[in-house]
């Protein structure tokens, strides 16, 4: 073949239209060979002769997009130092757009076959990288870019959200293409969501165990190529062509005004501890991109419970991460970002270090520090739980309000506190550092964990048909089953049941800050128990479109709760409450008023009782403007929000005329409907509020 010079930069595959630079790093390396593999099987074999900065480049003339390769690189095989280079290997290209194929569980993966002392050749058992081309029809595509005020996230899993979608043509389902239906993009519209946020879309593998028991890697959390979006999740799967569906999702979701977050994956790899496969970077250079043990590189230093964490203080892989992200918001156009186990990516050495090379790198970025950043504030290694400890550019996941809301609304003793807390946008945590509520992402529920329906169906989690003996997940869910454990044809039970489905919807769309909604718990999506569907491809994570009355009347609730949060800026205020006492007569009232039952103000006292269960807040409307469309300042509407965790109704008195002279329910959660006739009550009068239920009331 001919072959040129060509470039060190950028790494990987770059088509020009006439040929393909190729370029990869390793510092480790004697050699590197490129692979290329064609139509018939046959392969030609291209030794990288150049190298600049560790960077082993070549130019290709006449190679062009669906060309597929691998690298074989040599070098040391000297565990005991950290070098596992290993030439039987065929190698993914880190930086590919597009991958074919995907790993099998063949020992040839494994540094040493077991049919035989010497290693054994890969290449039939692996993945292939895929050269693309990069064009892309873009032309007005425009970036919706919601505030943060306004937002309102969807987590969802492009194959569990129309996997069983009626609307969704049968070829269509599970895959980018599907998710960018019109009956899907209508769903999403119509519920009121601003912003999707998929589960992991980076190429990733099959977990070989996972494989053995019939199970798959359904979550994606086991990356291995952070430039290419999984190809199994494409309807056209030929060569490359997983990026242009990919694209051209993301462009309809856009013009239906959709902002589209990425969970990304940056903490580990698919490829395990030292005993797992050899697919790509433990071959090229595992000691400069793998965390090894200290005192002991043969073994690596795991603080993410996968067998391996990307060395994030080494620049080669700090520049990995930058460059993948700059690439899915240059060249994909995605809005943001949510990292999961994100503490991992702030450890220099051992200690969470929010100001590490990263976020210093992120800070400064003119893309990435453009876009919306999420983190997963917590790790598995010592200190890894740092919620509240991200720097200002960065919004986190607030574990501390899902385990706050499911402690009140379950009749917890001394859960008021820290549910008023985190209600009012967890200041506690953020505002130290002047961020605003916009830091704290709250949710309930979310892929993780219990369905929102599950929450108030079990006590225990159901995990059997993981094929752990009942062993994975979380032990401690703080859910409550309502009396009855899984299905039940308890009348009572069940509407319980669906009133604490109202609750936690209520709840997280009243709180300050931005919430999230797990995909189908608008529709009471049920996993049956499990608390940790990872490996369920299948009906037990999809979700299940065929809906009965009362998850007919869920999603409706649902619609009215979040259009009444986006009508009203006081719900979701862009700072956060000063409160105060109630002012002497003819002051203005604080943005915030807590009260009793008996509607006198709340005193330290009253926080501090272990069977306080019951409490009214004031959000002020008059202390808040928002710029109508010709930039004027506008006051928003007053509300009172009454919450009853108890097992007995509670008799509230509305305050005085201060507050407000006639009130109006906007929400009354027990009611089957949730939205009641708009009764009017007057001040200081009585008003009855159902047990475990909540009343919204705005002031006439």
């Amino acid at each position: 073949m001919r072959t040129w010079i060509g470039h060190p930069f950028p790494l990987g595959p770059t088509y020009d239209g006439e040929g393909t630079n190729f370029a990869l790093f390793s510092e480790v390396a004697d050699r590197v060979d490129i692979v290329l593999v064609h139509e018939d099987g046959t392969h030609d074999s291209v030794s990288l002769t150049e190298v600049d900065g560790f960077v082993w480049h070549c130019y290709l003339p006449g190679v062009g997009p669906g060309q597929r390769y691998g690298y074989r690189v040599h070098g040391p095989w000297d565990p005991a130092a950290g070098h596992r280079c290993n030439p039987a290997k065929l190698l993914l290209d880190p930086y590919a757009k597009a991958f074919e194929g995907q790993v099998d569980n063949d020992p040839a993966l494994y540094e040493r076959a077991a049919r035989g002392p010497e290693p054994a050749d890969s290449a039939a058992h692996t993945m292939l990288s895929v050269v693309t081309d990069p064009s892309f029809p873009w032309e007005g595509d425009v970036l919706p870019r919601r505030p943060y005020a306004q937002t309102v996230i969807y987590e969802a899993h492009v194959r569990g959200l129309t996997r069983r979608h009626p609307g969704v043509p049968a070829e269509l389902r599970g895959t980018y293409a599907g998710l960018a239906t019109e009956p899907v993009i209508d769903h999403l519209l119509s519920l009121g969501v601003t912003a999707v946020e998929l589960m992991p879309v980076h190429q990733y593998v099959q977990d070989g165990f996972l494989r053995d028991r019939g199970l798959s890697n359904y979550w994606g959390y086991a990356s291995i190529g952070f430039f290419a979006p999984h190809n199994a999740y494409a309807a056209h799967r030929s060569r490359g062509e997983q990026v242009t569906e990919f694209k051209s999702m993301v462009k309809k979701l856009h013009t239906a005004g959709l902002e589209v977050i990425l969970d990304v994956v940056y903490n580990h790899t698919a490829e395990g501890n030292e005993n797992g496969p050899t697919l790509a970077f433990r071959g090229i250079d595992n000691a400069s991109y793998y965390r090894q043990a200290e005192g002991d590189p043969a073994h690596y230093f795991d603080t993410t419970g996968t067998g391996n964490s990307l060395l994030m203080r080494h620049p080669n892989v700090l520049q990995l991460v930058m460059d993948s992200l700059r690439h899915w918001v240059t060249e994909m156009h995605v809005d943001g970002f949510r990292f999961d186990l994100a503490a991992t990516l702030a450890r220099q050495i051992h200690d969470v270090d929010r100001l590490s090379a990263f976020f210093d790198l992120v800070q400064q970025d003119p893309v990435v520090g453009r876009v919306k950043l999420i983190a997963e504030p917590w790790d598995v290694g010592e200190g890894g739980y740092q919620v509240g400890n991200f720097p200002p550019l960065w919004s986190e996941w607030n574990g501390k309000y899902r385990d706050a809301v499911r402690d009140f609304w379950r009749g917890e003793d001394n859960s008021l506190a820290e549910f008023a807390s985190r209600l009012t946008g967890s200041s506690d945590l953020y505002q130290h550092d002047r961020r605003r509520p916009r830091a704290s992402v709250n949710f309930v529920t979310a892929h993780d964990g219990f369905t929102l329906r599950d929450l108030v169906s079990y006590d225990h989690k159901h995990n059997e048909a993981n094929g752990e003996g009942n062993r994975d997940g979380e032990n401690t869910n703080r859910s409550w089953n309502c009396g009855a454990e899984g299905p039940t044809a308890d009348e009572g039970v069940l509407e319980l049941r669906a009133r604490q489905q109202r609750n936690f919807l209520a709840t997280l769309l009243l709180s300050q800050g931005i919430p999230m909604i797990a995909h189908g718990d608008e529709v009471g999506r049920t996993q049956l128990g499990n608390n940790n569907a990872y490996c369920q491809d299948s009906e037990v994570s999809w979700v299940d479109w065929d809906l009965d009355e009362d998850r007919r009347a869920l999603l409706d609730f649902t619609q009215r709760a979040i259009a009444l949060r986006a009508a009203h800026p006081v719900l979701r205020r862009r700072r956060f409450f000063r409160g105060g006492t109630a002012a002497e007569e003819g002051r203005p009232l604080p943005d915030l008023v807590w009260l009793r039952p008996d509607a006198h103000e709340m005193t330290r006292q009253d926080w501090q009782r272990s069977d306080a269960h019951a409490i009214g807040v004031f959000l002020n409307g008059d202390a808040i403007t928002e710029p109508d469309a010709c930039g004027r300042p506008v006051a928003d509407s007053s509300f009172l929000l009454l919450l009853n965790s108890y097992r007995e109704p509670i008799v509230f008195r509305l305050p005085d005329l201060a507050y407000g002279e006639r009130w109006t329910t906007r929400i009354d959660t027990s009611d089957p409907r949730g939205f009641s006739d708009e009764t009017e009550h007057k001040a200081e009068s009585d008003i009855a509020v159902g047990a475990h239920s909540l009343l919204l009331l705005s002031r006439c």
